[in-house]
């Protein structure tokens, strides 16, 4: 492990304080907002650094007192207790600084748009598709977020064709983002009377909910379609022509709602949709320019990578990024335990990425 940058640190501390000082002065509302976002997503790290710092004064401190006081054994010995307690603390801090110093995702903090859709397997992948959706929605509500379908097909057997939601709340893309991939799942159908094992397969993708300002998208760009929503059987859910149909011609993108009644309602999810599909073509082409160079395997967002496997006889959930087996299906279903496998994935692509900042020699933040 190398060492902590200290004068890219004492740069941190100083700007921290300049922004600081900054505030106290009242600026203009335009600046103070930009200065206020700068000065919290600074806090945090000034904050591990100050303690980190401190911790280290009293280390050296308590081993210089173990040193001092040699000819007195119980006063050495409580002087090393306190040392060895201090240079845990100090290790932790030092971890906590070096996860702060990683360069931040712009998006972690957004909420996400899911996209989940039957793969192969027929009727199964539906009902499959189904139970990942009802994970998810079970999952954003132990965290706090709001779940807000956009539009669905239905399975002819239950389940979905494909289901599109909206989760919303602070963080649900940082905790969601590496769920992008194929999933397969091995079980006996209910159909299957030979108790034959069968494997299918659902796709999920996971985008960050994308603002205006985010990306720029030329009406003249956009052909708008409006048409009316029909439900299961070609029938009307209603006579109005209030489904909503966007295509961006210069990249085909495609994207359909139907769900609300009112047309203008339609359009606005539309819209977020596009923005969503649209800005993470971007930084997925952006990303694949470098991706060769990197040895990060989670967070790859290849939509096509088979990454994790659910098999009911078993019991088991396998995560194939990471070689991470659990033995607990009914509970990840549930929603209950995905938190597990959430933090293993997130844990091992914040160590790929300490890896590459020191190698690198920690760069910029």
């Amino acid at each position: 492990m190398t060492a902590l940058p200290d004068a890219r640190l004492d740069q941190l501390l100083a700007r921290h304080a300049e922004i600081e000082h900054a505030l106290s002065a009242s600026p203009e509302a335009e600046t103070y907002v930009r200065l206020s976002r700068e000065f919290a997503d600074l806090s945090p790290l000034v904050e591990s650094v100050k303690a980190l710092r401190r911790a280290e004064r009293q280390l050296t401190e308590a081993r210089s007192l173990a040193t001092e006081a040699a000819g007195d054994r119980e006063m050495a010995a409580m002087a090393q207790e306190e040392a060895e307690t201090l240079e845990e603390e100090v290790e932790t801090l030092s971890h906590a600084v070096r996860l702060a110093l990683l360069p931040k995702d712009a998006m972690d903090e957004r909420g996400v748009i899911l996209e989940v859709r039957a793969g192969t397997g027929g009727d199964e992948a539906a009902l499959f598709a189904g139970d990942l959706f009802r994970m998810y929605e079970r999952f954003a509500g132990l965290n706090g977020w709001s779940v807000e379908v956009l539009s669905m097909t239905e399975g002819t057997a239950g389940g979905f064709k494909e289901i599109v939601a909206g989760l919303h709340g602070s963080g649900a893309y940082a905790r969601l983002k590496f769920e992008s991939g194929v999933h397969r799942v091995q079980r006996v159908p209910d159909t299957e009377a030979s108790g034959r094992i069968h494997t299918s397969a659902a796709t999920v993708a996971v985008l960050p909910e994308v603002e205006d300002v985010d990306i720029e998208i030329n009406e003249s760009d956009l052909r708008i379609d409006v048409f009316r929503a029909s439900g299961a059987g070609g029938q009307h859910v209603n006579k109005t022509e209030s489904a909503v149909r966007i295509t961006h011609i210069p990249t085909g993108t495609v994207v359909a709602v139907q769900d609300e009644r009112s047309q203008h309602k339609n359009k606005a999810r539309a819209m977020g949709m596009l923005r969503a599909k649209i800005y993470e073509a971007e930084r997925e082409k952006r990303d694949s320019a470098r991706a060769s160079e990197r040895k990060v395997q989670v967070g790859s967002g290849d939509r096509s990578e088979r990454i994790r496997t659910y098999n009911f006889p078993q019991g088991r959930v396998t995560d194939h990024r990471i070689g991470l087996t659990l033995h607990k299906l009914p509970e990840i279903l549930a929603g209950d335990a995905l938190g597990e496998l959430v933090d293993a994935l997130t844990t091992e692509y914040q160590a790929a990425l300490l890896a590459e900042a020191e190698s690198a020699g920690w760069g910029e933040r």
